[in-house]
Protein backbone atom coordinates (compact mmCIF):
# COMPACT_ATOMS: atom_id res chain seq x y z
CA UNK A 1 0.00 0.00 0.00
CA UNK A 2 2.97 2.50 0.90
CA UNK A 3 4.73 1.76 -2.54
CA UNK A 4 1.45 3.18 -4.34
CA UNK A 5 1.41 6.31 -2.64
CA UNK A 6 4.00 8.07 -4.83
CA UNK A 7 2.23 6.74 -7.96
CA UNK A 8 -0.85 8.61 -6.81
CA UNK A 9 0.68 11.28 -5.61
CA UNK A 10 2.88 11.38 -9.33
CA UNK A 11 -0.98 10.80 -11.30
CA UNK A 12 -2.73 12.77 -9.52
CA UNK A 13 -2.44 16.65 -11.57
CA UNK A 14 -3.07 14.48 -14.60
CA UNK A 15 -6.10 12.95 -13.22
CA UNK A 16 -6.98 16.29 -12.29
CA UNK A 17 -6.52 17.59 -15.79
CA UNK A 18 -8.53 15.13 -17.37
CA UNK A 19 -11.40 15.27 -14.91
CA UNK A 20 -11.45 19.44 -15.71
CA UNK A 21 -10.65 19.56 -19.13
CA UNK A 22 -11.85 16.47 -20.74
CA UNK A 23 -14.23 14.90 -18.96
CA UNK A 24 -17.04 18.77 -19.75
CA UNK A 25 -15.63 18.46 -23.51
CA UNK A 26 -17.13 14.66 -23.73
CA UNK A 27 -20.49 15.65 -22.04
CA UNK A 28 -21.17 18.76 -24.39
CA UNK A 29 -20.21 16.45 -27.24
CA UNK A 30 -22.59 13.91 -26.27
CA UNK A 31 -25.54 16.60 -25.63
CA UNK A 32 -24.54 18.29 -29.08
CA UNK A 33 -24.47 15.13 -30.77
CA UNK A 34 -28.24 14.29 -29.08
CA UNK A 35 -29.31 17.78 -30.02
CA UNK A 36 -28.36 17.33 -33.90
CA UNK A 37 -29.97 13.37 -33.96
CA UNK A 38 -33.39 14.87 -32.65
CA UNK A 39 -33.36 17.59 -35.74
CA UNK A 40 -32.42 15.19 -38.33
CA UNK A 41 -34.57 13.37 -37.28
CA UNK A 42 -37.86 16.41 -37.05
CA UNK A 43 -36.57 17.47 -40.29
CA UNK A 44 -36.77 13.96 -41.60
CA UNK A 45 -40.56 13.78 -40.75
CA UNK A 46 -40.86 17.48 -42.26
CA UNK A 47 -42.04 18.97 -39.06
CA UNK A 48 -40.87 22.82 -38.51
CA UNK A 49 -38.00 23.22 -36.14
CA UNK A 50 -39.38 25.38 -32.94
CA UNK A 51 -37.49 28.68 -32.50
CA UNK A 52 -36.30 27.36 -28.76
CA UNK A 53 -34.53 24.05 -30.83
CA UNK A 54 -32.59 26.95 -33.40
CA UNK A 55 -31.97 29.40 -29.89
CA UNK A 56 -30.35 26.41 -28.22
CA UNK A 57 -28.06 25.53 -31.39
CA UNK A 58 -26.80 28.63 -31.71
CA UNK A 59 -26.54 29.60 -28.17
CA UNK A 60 -23.29 28.28 -27.70
CA UNK A 61 -21.39 30.27 -30.47
CA UNK A 62 -18.54 32.26 -28.93
CA UNK A 63 -18.66 36.08 -29.85
CA UNK A 64 -15.55 38.41 -30.46
CA UNK A 65 -14.15 39.66 -27.56
CA UNK A 66 -14.08 42.99 -26.93
CA UNK A 67 -12.06 45.47 -25.14
CA UNK A 68 -13.70 45.42 -21.96
CA UNK A 69 -13.42 41.22 -22.27
CA UNK A 70 -9.68 41.45 -22.43
CA UNK A 71 -8.73 43.78 -19.75
CA UNK A 72 -11.11 42.06 -17.78
CA UNK A 73 -8.88 38.88 -18.48
CA UNK A 74 -5.55 40.94 -18.55
CA UNK A 75 -6.58 41.74 -14.91
CA UNK A 76 -7.61 38.36 -13.92
CA UNK A 77 -3.97 37.27 -15.41
CA UNK A 78 -1.86 40.15 -13.42
CA UNK A 79 -3.87 38.92 -10.29
CA UNK A 80 -2.73 35.29 -10.74
CA UNK A 81 0.74 36.79 -10.99
CA UNK A 82 0.61 38.59 -8.30
CA UNK A 83 -0.97 35.90 -5.54
CA UNK A 84 2.31 33.67 -6.99
CA UNK A 85 4.89 36.62 -6.28
CA UNK A 86 3.17 37.29 -2.52
CA UNK A 87 3.77 33.69 -1.98
CA UNK A 88 6.99 33.74 -3.10
CA UNK A 89 7.41 36.06 -0.77
CA UNK A 90 5.60 34.56 1.82
CA UNK A 91 7.83 31.40 1.37
CA UNK A 92 11.11 33.75 1.15
CA UNK A 93 11.03 33.95 4.43
CA UNK A 94 11.91 30.00 5.27
CA UNK A 95 13.78 30.17 2.44
CA UNK A 96 15.44 32.74 1.20
CA UNK A 97 16.90 30.88 -1.69
CA UNK A 98 12.77 30.28 -3.04
CA UNK A 99 12.39 33.89 -3.58
CA UNK A 100 13.70 34.44 -7.07
CA UNK A 101 12.35 31.50 -8.47
CA UNK A 102 8.93 32.30 -7.63
CA UNK A 103 9.03 35.60 -8.76
CA UNK A 104 9.95 34.27 -12.60
CA UNK A 105 7.62 31.79 -12.17
CA UNK A 106 4.88 34.72 -11.20
CA UNK A 107 5.90 37.13 -13.96
CA UNK A 108 4.59 34.74 -16.68
CA UNK A 109 0.97 34.88 -16.12
CA UNK A 110 1.92 38.61 -15.31
CA UNK A 111 3.34 39.48 -18.52
CA UNK A 112 0.40 37.62 -20.12
CA UNK A 113 -2.38 39.69 -18.21
CA UNK A 114 -0.21 43.06 -19.30
CA UNK A 115 -0.52 41.43 -23.13
CA UNK A 116 -4.18 41.02 -22.72
CA UNK A 117 -4.55 44.47 -20.98
CA UNK A 118 -2.29 46.24 -24.26
CA UNK A 119 -4.43 44.20 -26.61
CA UNK A 120 -7.34 45.43 -25.40
CA UNK A 121 -6.62 49.24 -26.61
CA UNK A 122 -6.09 48.00 -29.97
CA UNK A 123 -9.27 45.61 -30.20
CA UNK A 124 -11.54 46.74 -32.91
CA UNK A 125 -14.30 45.47 -31.48
CA UNK A 126 -14.72 48.42 -29.02
CA UNK A 127 -18.04 47.77 -28.05
CA UNK A 128 -19.28 46.66 -24.52
CA UNK A 129 -20.54 43.29 -24.08
CA UNK A 130 -24.54 42.87 -23.64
Amino acid sequence: MEDLIPLVAVSMPFIMVIAIVVVPAILKSRERREMQATLRAAIEKGQPLPPEMIDAMTRNVKVAPTSLSDIRTGIIWLAVGAGIGAFGFMIGYEEAEAFHPMLGIASIPAVIGLAYIALSFFNPNKARQP
